[in-house]
């Protein structure tokens, strides 16, 4: 191990490239301009990882995020994230802090938030969704509808499940388990009715 690495740890395209290989993932080289990401495909969706900064003023953040469109076939909204994270974050419209029933400790270190209690609680009554959240020490988890930035390239009735976190996020074990938590949450909307296992069409 370099010098640089034994301090800063390893480099994001070489954990990446591991996460690849143990997940059966495409590492995909965006050059300088694009950046890398990761795609891995369960049925017809494709969930992708990369990383973004957003300059504010004299700072520069960077977030790692993955994302999964999907055809939907619910108006069904959510938004999950651990208590004193995004605590700014509010309400959005039409959604209402949610109990899903699990007490400590889920219910007591989660914001759940959501347009229909009942879908709620229903995807979330899935134990392992709950495992594999709570094994997140950072996470901000939502269904997002094709609105905002993403609206121009999403064909009508194309939704978006979207996770991101500030920083870049080093480690496999921890990726390969944000993975599942994509592929559970996709399976279960799926079962529930919520979301098609057709391909969107959409590339990211």
């Amino acid at each position: 191990m370099s010098f640089l690495a034994g301090m800063f740890g390893p480099r994001r395209e070489e954990v990446w490239k591991q996460l690849c290989g143990e997940i059966g993932a495409d590492f995909v080289d965006g050059g300088f301009w694009k950046g890398d990401k990761v795609q891995a495909h369960v049925k017809g969706w494709t969930v992708t990882l990369d990383v973004y900064t957003v300059s504010t003023g004299h700072n520069h953040v960077t977030y790692t995020r993955m994302r999964a469109p999907f055809v939907s076939q619910d108006p069904f909204r959510f938004r999950i994230y651990r208590k004193g994270f995004f605590s700014d974050l509010g309400k959005m419209l039409g959604m209402q802090d949610i109990e899903v029933g699990y007490s400590s400790p889920f219910d007591d270190d989660f914001i759940v938030q959501g347009n229909d209690e009942t879908k709620v609680r229903a995807l979330f009554a899935n134990p392992e969704i709950r495992r594999l959240i709570q094994e997140q020490p950072q996470i901000r988890l939502e269904l997002k509808d094709d609105e905002g930035y993403f609206r121009a390239r999403f064909p009508e009735g194309v939704d978006e499940l979207h996770f991101q976190v500030v920083g870049v996020i080093r480690d496999v074990e921890r990726l390969k388990k944000l993975f599942d938590l994509f592929a559970e949450v996709l399976e279960e909307m799926h079962r529930l009715g919520f979301a098609s296992d057709a391909d969107p069409g959409v590339k990211l």
